[in-house]
């Protein structure tokens, strides 16, 4: 059961973050970093950059890329992609891959690196979590990187 968002606290005082974003399923995908960008930029990030990929499986090889190598250091990494669940089991094979690739990146560079790449079964559960603002995804994950920046600054 999906819960509805509640209005957001936290504040990135300054902070630089990146977005790493597939094109593929790019209706929601784009709607996902929109709402992404927009929290981050609401809460007060200095900076936020995005860079575009052309599908998930390609979001770890950029992530960790700016995890390594991004000056000022980055607060957090958001990504950002859609996969939709076909008769093979491909789907399920991507998604692992991402998975495993974004913790070692996050655990390798001590930067925290959000999962927002999803595998949705139907088109219409895309929709709920990606297009609205009720329970859009690109707006959790903005809110994680802000509370896991603000964790991360405490150490």
């Amino acid at each position: 059961m999906l819960k509805p968002l509640k209005p957001g606290t936290s504040r990135a005082s300054g902070r630089t973050f990146a977005i790493v974003a597939a094109k593929y399923n790019g209706r929601y995908v784009d709607a996902m970093l929109r709402a992404a960008k927009s929290e981050l930029i609401r809460a007060g990030a200095k900076e936020v950059k995005v860079v575009r990929v052309p599908g998930s499986f390609e979001i770890p090889a950029v992530a960790a890329k700016l995890a390594q190598s991004h000056l000022p250091p980055l607060s957090a990494v958001i990504c950002l992609g859609v996969i939709f669940q076909g008769e093979t089991s491909h789907a399920q094979h991507v998604g692992w891959g991402v998975t495993h690739a974004l913790a070692q990146i996050q655990l390798q560079h001590k930067i925290p690196v959000i999962h927002g790449v999803f595998i949705f079964e139907k088109e219409e559960q895309a929709r709920a979590r990606c297009l609205g603002n009720k329970h859009n995804r690109g707006i959790e994950a903005a809110r994680t990187a802000l509370e896991m920046a603000q964790v991360m600054k405490e150490f």
